[in-house]
């Protein structure tokens, strides 16, 4: 005899009572996942922007100091200018220099250089000349003392060799 479906369907609640703390816990862990997920972002994020503010502020320092060299460089040449025997030269030294002077790039001690180097070098090396003849020539920036001069030989251990 082959069995025959019933005419309701059978309906089986089981009470078991309420959920354990383990079972409440289970239920939770996608979110605990979500949340270190999200957690992981975040600090992934922060250093992320953290490195590229130090990434930006260390180009612009290295921008900066090297626009100051190049500065310098032009300052020193201005300088030296100032002080040649060419007149044209020398004038177009001092309005280099008035216009170095001006840029945000120098600074208070940068000016003050800038400054004593103004003192009407034209005047300066003009009384350089006269007083010492025409052959004398003013200093220059970065000019030293003769290379190679140690004055470890006299005069007459070089006539020996």
């Amino acid at each position: 005899m082959d069995p025959t479906p019933s005419p309701s369907p059978v309906q089986l609640i089981v009470d078991t009572g309420p959920a354990e703390w383990w079972q409440i816990l289970a239920a939770l862990g996608p979110l605990a996942v979500l949340l270190g997920a999200l957690l992981a972002a975040f600090i992934g994020w922060n250093t992320l922007r953290q490195r590229t503010t130090a990434d930006e502020k260390s180009l612009a320092q290295k921008r900066e100091a090297d626009n100051r060299a190049e500065w310098w460089k032009r300052t020193q040449w201005a300088i030296d200018s100032s002080m040649s025997d060419e007149p044209d030269r020398a004038k177009l030294g001092l309005r280099v220099m008035s216009v170095l002077a001006e840029s945000t790039l120098a600074g208070p001690e940068e000016l003050q250089i800038i400054t004593s180097a103004w003192v009407d070098p034209l005047e300066v090396a003009e009384q350089t000349r006269t007083e010492l003849g025409q052959q004398a020539r003013p200093g220059r920036v970065d000019e030293g003392p003769e290379p190679g001069d140690n004055e470890s030989t006299t005069k007459d251990e070089v006539r020996r060799r």
